[in-house]
């Protein structure tokens, strides 16, 4: 096709079936979806998707990550990540996410040590898009040897939601997600009693039925992201958001007006 999407998708198949087999750090969204199915088809059984549980991982997150694996006949297992136990992490400078990242496939070459899959490269869901952006998990995964397929291939965002639209997978409108720790200024320590008051204060975003939000951290305050469509119906609505944001631990509760946008917190870096 005109726009080279096809070809981009042949050349992500291709280089899958030429793998011995693949183990998917799955984190359950819109990429890490796309990247497992697209090696469910392209090596059948050979398969192993694996999900990092720890504080900053949502119970709904978690629970929409088992339901995908269900759906599609892929083996799912769960590793237990210690990221909280790095200073490195906790410190959460701008390179938090090498940190996460780096637990996360020391953990996974620890879990798959004496097995079948020790053999099979570690696959994640990095894309196109990531490269021009500030990703330091980037810089963990090239230290351990894991590839980034969809990026390989020259996928973006909007060719990942394709994809999956083409086969039926109910992740391709899902809306983008980051980690708990993303919600947090560079420079606050983050522990694990934070990410529990974000997860509380993001789910009382969900429960009203909001599909794309952040709440964002700054001490008593949380500030919230929303789609700019939804911005009149969240002032409508304000007070059961101030309620329930409240009910988390938050004392004041500030809606922004420039609404939702990936990585905010990163606008204060050079």
């Amino acid at each position: 096709m005109a726009d080279g999407y096809e070809t981009r998708i042949e050349a992500l198949l291709a280089a899958l079936r030429a793998l011995p087999g693949a183990v998917v750090a799955f984190s359950g969204g819109v990429d890490s979806a796309a990247l497992v199915f697209a090696c469910r088809l392209a090596l059948g059984e050979r398969v192993l998707a694996v999900t990092a549980v720890s504080a900053s991982l949502p119970d709904e997150e978690l629970a929409e990550a088992r339901a995908f694996c269900a759906a599609h006949g892929l083996r799912h297992e769960l590793v237990r990540t210690r990221e909280l136990a790095r200073a490195e992490y906790r410190r959460n400078a701008p390179d938090r996410c090498f940190h996460c990242k780096d637990e996360l496939f020391v953990t996974l070459a620890a879990a798959l040590a004496g097995r079948p899959e020790a053999g099979w490269p570690v696959l994640y869901g990095a894309i196109a898009d990531d490269l021009a952006e500030h990703r330091p998990g980037g810089a963990a995964a090239r230290a351990h040897g894991v590839r980034a397929p969809l990026a390989e291939a020259g996928l973006s965002k909007a060719d990942v939601r394709r994809f999956s639209r083409s086969h039926g997978l109910g992740t391709a409108e899902k809306p983008a997600f980051a980690c708990l720790a993303s919600r947090v200024p560079y420079g606050t320590p983050v522990d694990a009693a934070l990410l529990a008051r974000l997860a509380a204060a993001e789910a009382v975003l969900r429960n009203l039925g909001y599909r794309q939000f952040r709440v964002r951290h700054h001490d008593t305050v949380a500030r919230v992201e929303l789609l700019p469509e939804d911005l009149p119906r969240a002032l409508a609505e304000r007070h059961a958001i101030q309620a329930g944001i409240a009910k988390a631990g938050y004392t004041y509760v500030a809606l922004d007006l420039l609404g939702y946008r990936a990585g905010a917190m990163n606008e204060v870096l050079p």
